[in-house]
C-alpha cells in the first residue's frame, strides 16, 4: 500500500472527502517527522513506536579497492511494533 492507496482507504472507511483524507494523512506524517527530528519518541499504543537511533562514526572498507574509509555518524528511524500489531500478524 502506498500513500495514495492509504488516502483512498481512509476516504472509503471513514467517509471523508479525498481532500480531508489527504490533509489528515499528510498532517499525521508531518507531526511524526517533526517529533522524530526533535529527538522525541513517537509511541502509538497498540500499533508501535518510532524512535531515532544514533549510529556513531566508524571505519569502513571499500569492497572494490579494500581501501579504508571513514563513515560519518548518522541518525535513522527505527520502528518497533506494539503487542496488538504483533498479535494481529499471528492471526490468519
Amino acid at each position: 500500500m502506498n500513500k495514495a492507496q492509504l488516502i483512498g482507504a481512509l476516504v472509503n472507511n471513514a467517509k471523508l472527502s479525498r481532500r480531508d483524507a489527504d490533509v489528515a494523512v499528510n498532517t499525521i506524517f508531518d507531526i511524526i517527522v517533526d517529533q522524530l527530528r526533535q529527538g522525541e519518541k513517537v509511541q502509538i499504543v497498540g500499533f508501535g513506536c518510532f524512535d531515532v537511533r544514533e549510529r556513531p562514526a566508524r571505519k569502513g572498507r571499500n569492497p572494490m579497492t579494500g581501501e579504508s574509509i571513514d563513515i560519518e555518524a548518522t541518525r535513522s528511524v527505527a520502528f518497533k511494533p506494539g503487542k496488538s500489531l504483533k498479535d494481529a500478524m499471528e492471526q490468519k
